[in-house]
């Protein structure tokens, strides 16, 4: 049976999409995902003890956001990366280091950091890590999860997304670090969807969309209780789908459901009726429901 996970990673994007729009219609600045790669810091050591952590905090990390700008024409972005304080605070304009900023484009964002983003101090010389680990109402227990807040701007837009990034111990013998979601493959029409090559695809629509089977993939994990005793989970990947032309119904797929089954993940991609010929993109983000992200883009040719 399959459980829904404890929250050890969430996105939040706060983008440029307003209630006239569909979610999986990407035509303008967004932020669609962000990964972390490791995708959780693991420790074989569990403890409040900073110093005996450090080694954990200091680890290099990898920071890669999914950002289209599909009507910016290549400008350029600025951006800013913050390790927050507080989860409820999305735009983290309250305690806050700044750990990278610069300029980009649309594509995808990389920012690498070493040392790691929970060894950041806070202006009173707190390290940030030890700070959420302090006002964290569990202490810990399931994991530690410290926001990164990136904030993109160009020209008079601008959006701000959330990743926790997961600090995790080995609290029982069995428990492992999280492993990246990687979807297998997508098919289109029921064929190999590859990446190398766009796809040529004509008429009114609707085309179906679906992953490659990758319940293998799925990791079983576990995790502590309130009565401290190991819960054996199962990951349930959840998937967003978007394009820049059109609507993809539903636009989010997977997880688990009320009974602990499985969602299925087929969907239909829908060209507007006046579309006109044209290179279409396509992502889809697959999330672990662990703090586990990664995607796949794929691109069609199309003509009514």
């Amino acid at each position: 049976m399959r459980y829904l996970s404890v929250v050890l990673g969430l996105l939040l994007c706060s983008a440029c999409v307003g209630s006239e729009d569909n979610p999986s219609n990407v035509k303008d600045l967004r932020v669609l995902a962000i990964r972390m790669d490791p995708p959780e810091l693991f420790s074989d050591t569990c403890s409040t003890d900073p110093a005996a952590l450090i080694g954990t905090l200091v680890r290099p990390v990898r920071v890669t956001a999914l950002l289209p700008d599909p009507a910016g024409n290549g400008r350029d972005l600025d951006y800013t990366l913050w390790a927050c304080v507080d989860p409820g605070d999305e735009t983290c304009q309250g305690e806050r280091v700044e750990v990278a900023r610069g300029v980009t484009q649309g594509g995808e964002l990389v920012i690498d950091l070493t040392p790691g983003p929970g060894a950041a101090r806070l202006e009173d010389g707190t390290l940030v890590a030890q700070k959420v680990l302090a006002e964290d109402t569990y202490r810990g227990l399931g994991g530690v999860r410290l926001p990164l807040v990136l904030w993109v701007r160009g020209g008079d837009e601008q959006v701000y997304a959330q990743k926790l990034m997961v600090y995790g111990c080995r609290f029982f013998p069995e428990m492992k670090p999280n492993e990246q979601p990687a979807l297998p493959g997508l098919l289109l029409e029921g064929q190999p969807w590859e990446a190398e090559v766009a796809r040529e695809l004509s008429g009114p629509g609707p085309f179906k969309l679906e992953p490659q089977d990758f319940s293998s993939f799925e990791e079983s994990y576990v995790v502590p209780s309130f009565e401290l005793k190991p819960v054996h989970l199962e990951e349930s990947w959840e998937l967003s789908w978007l394009s820049t032309l059109g609507t993809i119904s539903p636009n989010n797929t997977g997880g688990a459901d009320l009974g602990g089954g499985e969602e299925r993940h087929n969907v239909e991609w829908q060209p507007p009726s006046n579309a006109q010929a044209q290179e279409v993109r396509f992502w889809v983000v697959v999330r672990d429901g662990r703090g586990g992200m990664s995607w796949v883009t794929r691109t069609v040719k199309y003509t009514p």
